[in-house]
């Protein structure tokens, strides 16, 4: 079944978005890669801002399914590192540009509070899961291990661009592994 407008001009100004930056992306270069008219638009977004909200919401929804069933399905004791290795899938899929909430954050600091609010929640939400997965593998410290894996993860998104996806997620999960082993020593 094809896809909707509304659905075309998400996907649209989401890759724009990531690949060419927010405030670069002007709202004819959406219309006219969507294959649409800026009525068409508008009809489904009352501004600009408004469809970056959308694609910002879309995109941390399908982001969190894909985090929470890496979790689920994890082994007894494997949970944080599934949900580290859902998030470097994630990026070699879909974030080769580095993060979308990260740029949304940067770009709209200073212009939009609802932007800026919804892309650190979105970070938010990702050290929370962190948190409820090492509880979840009964690491002691959680909340210290799961800031520091977050910490590491997020350095990952930079990271990808600078030295391309396998380097940085190989390393990435190399330092996952240090810093649960060093954990798990402590536990016991």
């Amino acid at each position: 079944m094809p896809a909707s407008k509304r659905d075309q001009l998400l996907a649209t100004a989401e890759q724009l978005f990531h690949e060419q930056g927010f405030h670069a992306t002007g709202i004819d270069r959406i219309v006219a890669a969507a294959g649409v008219v800026r009525m068409t638009l508008y009809n489904h977004f009352a501004s600009k801002e408004a469809l970056v909200m959308a694609v910002l919401a879309a995109r941390h929804e399908r982001f969190l399914a894909h985090l929470d069933a890496a979790t689920a399905n994890a082994a007894p004791g494997q949970a944080t590192m599934a949900l580290v290795d859902a998030h470097g899938d994630w990026l070699e899929r879909y974030s080769q540009h580095g993060c979308i909430m990260a740029k949304a954050m940067g770009e709209f600091a200073e212009h939009s509070i609802d932007i800026h609010a919804l892309a650190a929640a979105a970070k938010i939400d990702l050290l929370t899961r962190l948190e409820a997965a090492v509880a979840r593998d009964a690491l002691e410290d959680h909340a210290s291990l799961a800031r520091h894996l977050f910490m590491m993860l997020e350095g990952s998104n930079m990271a990808v661009a600078l030295l391309g996806v396998q380097t940085a997620l190989s390393d990435t999960r190399a330092m996952a592994g240090t810093l649960l082993a060093s954990a798990r020593s402590n536990t016991q």
